[in-house]
Order: structure tokens, then sequence, then C-alpha cells
């Protein structure tokens, strides 16, 4: 049953960033144009998914509840830490943001398009998870 919730979940997101726009790389770059041709549209998207998100959250923990609705424990917040990791980390991300227009979630998406931009970035983006993987054992 959780496969298929996944699976479900996995093609509703991929849906919706198909229909909001975040796998045009050209519409992205226009939301971080703040001082050209900005286009806020996407900070509608992230909006209307916050506020889908938040109340039945919200009521789920108000309720009482520490489990989701297939049974699974809901994680715990954890506690603000800002080091050189997370710093570096959001920096390298923001950038390739900003230079490519393409974030992890849409990439994969992307990849259906066999644009070869999205293949290009898949492969830089599992080389940087090996990487890291390879930096924290080290």
């Amino acid at each position: 049953m959780l496969t298929l919730v996944a699976l479900f979940s996995g093609a509703l997101f991929g849906l919706g960033l198909l229909l909001s726009g975040m796998m045009n790389p050209d519409k992205v770059l226009g939301f971080l144009d703040l001082f050209g041709q900005w286009d806020p549209s996407l900070a509608l998207v992230m909006g209307g998914a916050l506020g889908v998100f938040a109340p039945g959250y919200w009521w789920w923990r108000k309720q009482g509840r520490t489990r989701c609705a297939l049974g699974d424990a809901l994680p715990e917040v954890p506690a603000a830490r800002f080091d050189y990791k997370l710093t570096v980390g959001a920096l390298l991300f923001g950038i390739g943001w900003g230079v490519a227009g393409i974030c992890p979630g849409p990439a994969l998406g992307m990849l259906g398009s066999l644009q070869w931009q999205a293949g290009l970035f898949v492969v830089a983006m599992v080389t940087g998870f090996w990487l890291v993987g390879r930096w924290q054992k080290g």
C-alpha cells in the first residue's frame, strides 16, 4: 500500500510541477530575475502548495497525532543549525538553480522530455550526491 501511495503522490507532484511551469527553465529563471522581467507566478504556486499543506498538517498535529495516515511516525523537526555545510550547500544549490533554471524535482520530470539539459543536470546532481557521500565518509 505504501508503494502505491508513494507512486500516486510522486505522479501527482510531477503533474503539479508540469502544470505550474516549474519544469520550464525559462519560467524559473524569470522568477529568479528580481531586477529584470520578474515573473511572480511561481511564488503563487509555492504559496498555493503551502496553503494546502499547512492547514492539514496543523490540524493533524493538533489532534495529537504522531503518525501519518499510513502508520509511519511523523519526523520531528530538527533544531535549526546553520553551519558551513548548510551554507555551502545552499550556495551551490542557489547558483545551480540560477544558472540552469532547474532544481532536482523538475529535473527528474524533465528526463521524460529527452532534453539533453535535463540529462546533464541529473548526471551532475547524482555526481554531486556521490561526492558528498564520499566526502562525509572521509
